[in-house]
């Protein structure tokens, strides 16, 4: 994954001490050093390095897009010139992180040396007639914990932004028949979005899985990597197979220059090469390359934010919602025909036959337990909207495919939100709490968060440092 970088514009305002101002864009560059973040500094701009006046603005939006930088730390090191800040924020078109250190207690003759937080107040309302959608990072010093984890989280925030603004997706063939729940609307993804879809028909996979099979010396590699990562149970030519589909997969997505897939899994690709591609899809998951099932295009976009949103540190699972759990009444099965990256599973996955289907090349494995996002990015009649929440693992009976047991706060009222849409059957689970991040983002990329569970308020409060 790209390392997020940041365009460092510190600012100050000429009433306030300019030594202070100084002092303390110094002492916030040595503490995002400190934290490894990637930033480009305006030091070459004006003696002082500070974003003060209106005349280096086209200067430093000149510089930060040559260099490009993927978000704006408006650093208030004293009052700060709000009207210069929301300037080269409008020029940039990037997420903004707005913050200052905390003022110190005034001198002994009630001397103040920056009212920081006063200009905090100046510069949200400016940007705000600017129509510049901003993050605030509470008013705190930068030893404090939530300065810390509030610039990780605008980091994540920024990677989310610049995944969903360049997303193009393989789409392998059309949408199953049966499948109209998975349709979506290409040309509005493009206009609204610029989500790009690069199709290609079955015949040009079927083309690509005999090249890739006649490359010995990456079958072999992919091969080792299955019998490493899989229990295998199916035959030497369909684990061949399973082998060249996922290289010919990785091969079109690089061809397009793509991010991710969404395959027609069924039952066209049966007929031609005689698998499931189950475990195929697991192994590019398992690199970072969200491929998912039944042409779900929406699927695979949410595939890419959860995954964005998590750093690259974690890799997702694509998801049906199923059925009940029988004995716990907030329970519900997350279930796939094994398309889940072997790292998510809580033992080793086994290769074989999945649950509905004759064909084999699926993965059975129960999925970790823990905390989870189950996230849903999806739209109809020209409004998108993202589903937030999240769940613990539990346990449950015994399943097949790749499947873990959930347990949310209210069942009910999940299932009613899914029904009543604009979601279907399918999300995307990562094991790591996310939601904040995601909500943050969608401010950027105009998608109207939705949580399943009312717990907006608590998403507020930690993004605001409590």
């Amino acid at each position: 994954m790209d390392k997020i970088k940041l365009g460092y514009a510190p600012t100050r305002r000429s009433i306030f001490s300019a030594p202070d101002a100084l002092k303390f864009r110094g002492l916030t560059a040595k503490r995002l050093k400190e934290l490894g973040v990637e930033f480009v500094d305006i030091t070459d701009i004006n003696e002082e390095g500070l974003l003060y006046d209106d005349g280096d603005v086209d200067k430093i939006a000149q510089k930060f897009q040559r260099e490009g930088v993927d978000g704006l730390l408006l650093a208030h090191c004293n009052f700060g010139t709000e009207y210069v800040c929301a300037r080269l924020a409008k020029k940039l078109g990037l997420p903004v992180l707005l913050w200052g250190p905390l003022d110190e207690r005034p001198d002994e003759r009630g001397v103040r040396l920056r009212d920081t937080q006063c200009g905090l107040f100046a510069t949200g309302k400016v940007l705000r007639r600017f129509q510049v959608p901003f993050t605030y990072l509470t008013n705190c010093r930068l030893d404090d914990p939530v300065f810390e984890r509030g610039v990780k989280d605008f980091l994540a925030v920024c990677n989310v932004v610049k995944t969903f603004k360049n997303i193009r997706i393989l789409q392998i063939s059309t949408r199953p028949f049966d499948f109209w729940s998975t349709m979506c609307n290409e040309g509005e993804l493009l206009e609204k979005f610029n989500i790009q879809l690069s199709p290609v028909p079955m015949t040009e996979l079927t083309q690509a899985i005999k090249s890739a099979r006649s490359d010995e010396n990456r079958m072999e590699k992919m091969l080792a990597y299955i019998r490493e990562t899989m229990t295998v149970k199916i035959k030497e030519e369909d684990t061949l197979m399973v082998a060249a589909l996922a290289l010919a997969m990785e091969d079109l997505i690089q061809k397009y220059g793509c991010q991710a897939a969404a395959i027609q899994c069924w039952n066209a690709l049966q007929t031609e090469i005689g698998i499931m591609p189950c475990a195929a899809n697991a192994i590019l998951n398992e690199k970072g390359i969200p491929v998912v099932c039944e042409t779900d295009i929406h699927g695979a976009v949410t595939a890419l934010l959860a995954e964005a949103a998590a750093m690259g540190e974690k890799r997702s699972f694509f998801a049906d919602w199923t059925i009940r759990h029988p004995d716990i009444e907030n329970g519900e099965l997350l279930q796939h025909c094994g398309p889940w990256p072997p790292s998510v599973a809580r033992e080793k996955p086994i290769l074989t036959y999945p649950l509905a289907f004759d064909h084999p090349g699926s993965l059975t494995a129960e999925a970790k337990h823990g905390e989870v996002t189950l996230c849903r990015f999806d739209g109809d009649n020209g409004q998108y909207s993202l589903l937030l929440g999240t769940a613990k693992g539990v346990d449950g009976p015994k399943g097949m495919g790749t499947y873990l047991w959930v347990e949310v706060d209210n069942i009910k009222r999940l299932e009613a939100k899914i029904v009543e849409g604009p979601y279907i059957h399918h999300c995307v689970g990562i094991h790591k709490n996310v939601v904040p991040i995601l909500y943050e983002a969608c401010k950027y990329i105009h998608v109207a968060p939705d949580f399943y569970d009312p717990i907006e308020e608590d998403v507020k409060a930690y993004l605001r440092g409590e």
